[in-house]
């Protein structure tokens, strides 16, 4: 299977992000303001780091949701996962994150990291419900505004690769 996914029930396409897909992702950024903030630089200097892997999902052609993962060793980390505002609870994110997920284990990686903001309630359901548990909490972690970060950890082990859908 390619990374190329169709998925009917959403009209929607999870595929590799491409390098022009940076100007769609950052204006994806400006509208969800709970997720970690990167320029359309930052996203371009991303994509071949080491270990990086950018997934872009998109409807008729048009950008509506990413997510961006790092893996280092048998670790790795999701480092953003936003989706356009009207393109929300309709199975996008998870799409997004369940590939990412699928690729880690593809490499041998037994632990998934993330932060979430300790205010975003509906982040930390969805990450519950994929299996993540909270492992920590980093006081004043983001900026503007100023909070605390939940540290959560998911590991291949406890888990199953496909996440509950409840």
């Amino acid at each position: 299977m390619g990374a190329e996914q169709n998925h009917k029930e959403g009209a929607f396409e999870v595929r590799e992000f491409r390098a022009e897909d940076a100007a769609a992702a950052s204006e994806i950024l400006r509208e969800a303001r709970e997720s970690a903030s990167w320029s359309c630089q930052a996203l371009v200097e991303f994509m071949p780091l080491p270990g990086a892997v950018a997934l872009m999902s998109e409807r008729a052609g048009r950008p509506t949701g990413f997510v961006l993962g790092r893996l280092v060793a048998d670790e790795a980390e999701v480092l953003n996962l936003a989706v356009c505002e009207e393109c929300r609870r309709q199975g996008e994110g998870r799409a997004l994150l369940v590939e990412l997920l699928r690729r880690f284990a593809e490499s041998g990686v037994s632990r998934v990291f993330l932060e979430v903001r300790e205010s975003n309630l509906g982040a930390i359901d969805f990450y519950e419900r994929m299996g993540f548990r909270q492992s920590g909490r980093r006081a004043d972690y983001y900026r503007e505004p100023q909070e605390a970060a939940l540290v959560y950890e998911r590991t291949q082990e406890s888990t199953s690769l496909v996440p509950k859908t409840s």
